[in-house]
């Protein structure tokens, strides 16, 4: 399985990326603004997500929100 950005780039392990959207955080009073770039991502199980760490916290987003940095 390979996963894939919302432009179509293959996304691997160690990869940064950008958000595509503001994502409002579940359970948190967090935004994540349009534009911020994560490091380091994480690939899980499922190929429509991915897991970070940002502002000390792991969250899993979805692919089809981020492109490859």
């Amino acid at each position: 399985m390979e996963t894939k950005d919302s432009n179509g780039n293959t996304l691997i392990n160690g990869d940064s990326v950008h958000l595509v959207k503001d994502l409002k955080v579940k359970g948190s009073s967090s935004t994540l603004k349009r534009g911020v770039k994560i490091k380091n991502i994480r690939l899980t199980d499922d190929p429509a997500e991915v897991e970070c760490r940002v502002d000390g916290s792991v969250i899993v987003l979805k692919t089809m929100y981020l492109k490859k940095a």
